[in-house]
């Protein structure tokens, strides 16, 4: 490589007229420049430069050395880009697994954030719960798993896990709306829309209840939490979430603490089939993930 820097030192000279000036943009030592292109020179057999009292210039044979440094020079960043791509920093494919919660809100904008600077990286997204997950990524059908509450197996490695509380949701006009912390006993006054029986938060939620006097009795049950959220803009209804698919967008709805002390918590796994070797880009994502994951709010332990 010292080849190469040689001729972007004689590049600089050209473009700066001046080895002082060349020197001084390359941070090196005018002399050892100026001793350099004399050896070159001699080497050559004919001067590059001529010495003029305020600097110097191209001869016709250093017009012609220097057009074939820059379009060696481009190649050289064209292979070198080439070559990026072979080891899979900037194209690809990351076949992901996710819990509903994280597809709604946190998982677009991570990936729309990722791929300001992998622009040709293609995504893959499968939602399933975390049952499906294990089976998926025991079947190769995907890379990664970022999902709720995944079952901890032998065959698995969780990479990542990232403790979720759960959350209550409102609209932002819900008389509730104006408290941080609220009650159960206060929420549940309220119509209550919660996910079906199968996904994690509403069982984090049950199993916290048979140790109290308070019944849970809701309106609505679905599996879309796209069609919950939509219920909180009428009638004073309120949902339970797990944090990270809490977020809201529009700016519509609210998201509050319960206020119940020692009320427990879900989990955010990353985890991928023990083993399985990764893609380099892939490897990038979880980097980025990983940063995405522990901003505010978000505490992180590796497993």
């Amino acid at each position: 490589m010292n080849h190469l820097r040689f001729l972007n030192y004689i590049d600089e000279i050209a473009r700066a007229g001046s080895i002082r000036q060349a020197a001084e943009r390359l941070h090196v030592v005018a002399s050892s420049v100026n001793r350099r292109l004399l050896d070159f020179e001699e080497e050559l057999g004919t001067p590059i430069f001529e010495r003029l009292p305020h600097g110097m210039r191209l001869t016709a044979a250093g017009e012609l050395f220097i057009n074939y440094i820059r379009s060696h020079r481009s190649a050289l960043d064209q292979t070198r880009s080439h070559i990026e791509e072979l080891k899979g920093l900037r194209r690809g494919q990351i076949r992901l697994l996710v819990s509903q919660g994280v597809a709604v809100s946190f998982l677009p904008r991570a990936i729309a954030l990722f791929q300001q600077t992998h622009p040709m990286v293609e995504f893959h997204v499968l939602v399933l719960d975390h049952v499906q997950a294990l089976n998926a990524l025991r079947n190769y059908q995907a890379d990664l798993a970022l999902v709720l509450n995944l079952p901890d197996e032998a065959d698995i490695e969780r990479l990542l896990v990232l403790p979720q509380p759960l959350k209550l949701m409102l609209h932002r006009s819900h008389p509730l709306a104006s408290q941080r912390e609220v009650r159960l006993r206060d929420a549940f006054n309220y119509p209550v829309v919660l996910p079906d029986a199968d996904f994690g938060a509403r069982r984090l939620l049950q199993r916290y209840l048979k140790r109290s006097s308070l019944t849970l009795a809701p309106v609505i049950t679905s599996n879309s939490f796209e069609f919950l959220r939509g219920c909180l803009h009428h009638n004073q209804m309120v949902s339970f979430q797990f944090e990270i698919g809490s977020q809201d967008e529009g700016g519509q709805l609210a998201v509050r603490d319960i206020a119940e002390r020692g009320f427990p918590s879900g989990e955010l796994v990353l985890a991928r089939l023990r083993g399985r070797q990764l893609e380099v880009i892939t490897n990038v994502w979880v980097e980025a993930l990983q940063k995405q994951l522990q901003k505010p709010r978000a505490h992180i332990h590796k497993a």
